[in-house]
């Protein structure tokens, strides 16, 4: 186990059907079947294609693991899921090669940022922005996101008679007895009181927002006028990536400067407000599109590629788009960064009630909208950097004068200071 590599078997192919929009296939090239039923539970249950990838991938690393083993996935015992999580906690994540650039070729970085990129190593903080880069194994979300949906994958089984009796992931022993909740104070929030054997703990992440000074820096990268217009919307709206990517043309009002969004969790259709800067330059964009040929109409998608044959873009072109401006400057910030600058700005300004804030983010809770009343890192930093700068210089005042009625020698002997 110390030298074990997974095998790339099989794959999760994206099938185009909306009633299977994701297929694993195995080794030997056949779909999986046991797979394909737990989809289809999940699409009939309301989740989203996206949750039906999610939960295929980390599926996929099962069935490897499975299959270089010669494990049958309903023969599989507590030892192999022990061993399962024991190798995601030491094994490197697979490299994946962009398609451009799977021939072997170097070339020279382009910049000095790019060269500071290429030296840091993996889970290295950025020394701008202080994040942390992705490390070389798995992180703490990926293995306890992973544990999960096995531990799903199996009980479904288990409720249908189609699967082993005995789930390889199961609760911890001391959740496993006894009813959830059974002595919960109403007045506190409901705690996760079905945890997994072999689950880990995933630390808790304060939303980090893109400073003024940096996001101005970041907008100045940009190149097309797209890219300006997708910055403005996300810091103005709030909106998730793959919201606002997916609007049509015809969700666009300038007039009451709104855009028509679809909601990640819900699927439901909202208007949000955003700033007048990022209408004009979506105005910009799309005088420049249409003329060279983009698709024009109402039930069209917004956002195109720049080149032909054109495409709706996606997230991971949108994605690369940003990083592309992070290595000019050096940083690293992520698009939902975006995100977290619009509801912290949002969150400051003592005009703009929480409850707004809950509605343009699109919280169904409110202590979700909460997270961003604390200062965030910056801002502490900032106000500590002040608190130090205020004791350098009071050192350097002289001492107030004594108040009437003291003998001033008689002071000076006793704290050692001339007044």
């Amino acid at each position: 186990m110390d030298n074990f590599v997974l095998p790339e078997y099989g794959r999760l192919e994206e099938t185009g059907n909306p009633w299977t929009p994701f297929c694993l296939i195995d080794r030997n090239d056949a779909a999986v079947e046991p797979v394909a039923v737990f989809f289809t539970e999940l699409l009939a249950c309301g989740k989203p294609s996206a949750t039906v990838r999610s939960y295929g991938m980390d599926l996929l690393r099962w069935w490897r693991f499975l299959s270089a083993w010669e494990i049958a996935w309903d023969r599989a015992t507590r030892a192999d899921a022990r061993d399962f999580a024991r190798w995601m906690q030491i094994a490197k994540k697979p490299v994946r090669v962009h398609w451009r650039h799977r021939q072997a070729r170097s070339e020279p970085p382009h910049s000095g940022a790019a060269a500071l990129k290429q030296q840091l190593p993996p889970g290295a903080p950025n020394p701008i922005t202080g994040k942390a880069s992705p490390g070389a194994g798995y992180g703490a979300r990926t293995r306890a996101h992973c544990e999960t949906v096995l531990r799903t994958f199996y009980d479904f089984h288990l409720s249908e008679g189609s699967g082993p009796i005995i789930n390889p992931f199961p609760l911890d022993r001391s959740r496993r007895s006894g009813r959830a909740h059974a002595h919960h104070n109403p007045r506190d929030q409901f705690q996760n009181e079905r945890r997994g054997r072999y689950r880990v703990t995933v630390p808790t992440r304060q939303p980090r927002r893109i400073p003024d000074g940096m996001f101005n820096a970041l907008f100045a990268a940009l190149k097309h006028d797209r890219d300006r217009a997708l910055l403005a919307f996300w810091v103005s709206n709030g909106a998730r990536a793959e919201e606002l990517l997916s609007s049509h043309q015809r969700d666009v009002l300038p007039g009451q400067q709104l855009i028509g969004v679809v909601r990640k969790g819900s699927r439901a259709y909202q208007q949000l407000p955003c700033s007048a800067d990022a209408f004009v330059w979506l105005c910009l964009y799309q005088e420049r599109a249409w003329r060279a040929g983009v698709p024009r109409g109402r039930n069209e998608a917004l956002w195109w590629t720049l080149r032909r044959p054109w495409r709706p873009l996606n997230y991971p072109a949108a994605r690369a788009m940003f990083d592309r401006a992070n290595s000019v400057i050096g940083t690293n910030w992520t698009l939902h960064d975006l995100r977290h600058t619009a509801a912290y700005r949002l969150a400051r300004d003592p005009k703009v009630h929480l409850t707004d804030v809950q509605w343009v983010l699109g919280h169904t809770h409110l202590s979700t909208t909460q997270l961003y009343l604390p200062a965030d890192r910056d801002e502490v930093i900032e106000h500590v950097r002040a608190h130090h700068a205020r004791r350098a210089q009071s050192h350097d005042e002289p001492p107030a004068p004594p108040a009437a009625g003291y003998n001033p020698d008689s002071l000076n002997n006793l704290f050692g200071t001339t007044w």
